[in-house]
């Protein structure tokens, strides 16, 4: 009579497949992560700055196009033009529930002077106490 024939269990786990599986969630993320850029596309002016040291909130960017309009990065639809008064009163509503929240302008470089001081002005009404301006680092020659 014949004896069965009998394997030992393996106790190894093939990690093959599992490398796989993160090597295309590694692609994923790497291709994805540019697109999560905040705001508006415009043109910022250049110029040498620090960056902003407190990183614990997520600022609140108010965007000026060349035309004039305004973009808020919040809510649902942030790439559709608001008006101002809008923005101002969303701004102070989250400003009252955290003050400490930053606000920054994104303003494309051919945006007149005078609109975006009017800008700030308007988000220091809402309660914001700085405003900052956002710039683009300068290219290297």
């Amino acid at each position: 009579m014949a004896t069965p024939n009998k394997r030992k269990p393996m106790a190894e786990i093939n990690v093959v497949p599992y490398i796989d599986v993160m090597l295309v969630l590694l692609v994923v993320f790497m291709v994805t992560a540019p697109l999560l850029m905040q705001g508006v596309k415009v043109d910022l002016p250049q110029a040498p700055s620090a960056p902003i040291d407190n990183k614990e909130d997520e600022p609140l960017i108010v965007s000026v196009k060349t035309d004039g309009t305004y973009y808020l990065n919040l809510g649902q639809d942030q790439q559709a033009a608001k008006p101002l008064k809008e923005i101002t009163d969303t701004v102070s509503k989250v400003l009252r529930q955290k003050p400490s929240t930053p606000v920054l302008v994104w303003g494309d470089t051919a945006v007149p002077y005078g609109t975006v001081v009017a800008l700030m002005t308007e988000l220091q009404a809402a309660g914001a106490a700085s405003v900052g301006l956002v710039t683009d680092p300068p290219k290297m020659r």
